[in-house]
């Protein structure tokens, strides 16, 4: 296993965490995690039903968060790890907050913004082009999400 690879199944291992503590709250269990230079600046997770915030997801709570500690709205050079593709809203706020690189786990094929239900992450049209991987730990992240979903529809 290559270095970058070692790394990047690390800060999801982190990223998963961060998504179990939103489960824990009852939030749809979504982590995120922003890096610089491998150091944490960031942590999210999804908070929308505990914070009355639809915007309160999981990417745009690490982009905020670190925003406010680089005292800076550019994320210039940073890798944002999410437990799954993001969202419409999450891939512009990761566009406009120009963060470099983008690492997901599970693939969101009805709702996912990166390559799936659309592909913003490279739209001629945005400012910003993000390099992007998925799929790292995407069964982790994916059972997780699946596991969730079937313990709510039981109740």
């Amino acid at each position: 296993m290559g270095v970058a690879l070692a790394e990047d199944e690390a800060w999801m291992r982190h990223a998963i965490r961060l998504a179990q503590r939103a489960e824990a709250q009852g939030e749809v269990p979504v982590g995120a995690v922003l890096v610089l230079d491998n150091k944490c600046m960031a942590e999210g997770w999804n908070t929308p039903i505990t914070a009355n915030d639809p915007t309160a997801h999981a990417e745009i709570m690490a982009i905020r968060l670190a925003g406010q500690r680089l005292a800076n709205y550019r994320l210039l050079d940073c890798t944002l790890y999410v437990t799954l593709e993001p969202c419409v809203m999450c891939m512009g706020a990761i566009a406009h907050a120009r963060v470099k690189r983008l690492v997901f786990g599970a693939i969101d094929a009805k709702r996912g913004a990166v390559c799936s239900a659309l592909e913003l992450a490279n739209a001629d049209f945005l400012n910003h082009q993000v390099d992007w991987q998925g799929e790292i730990l995407a069964e982790i992240c994916g059972d997780l999400l699946r596991d969730f979903f079937k313990a709510r529809r039981k109740r």
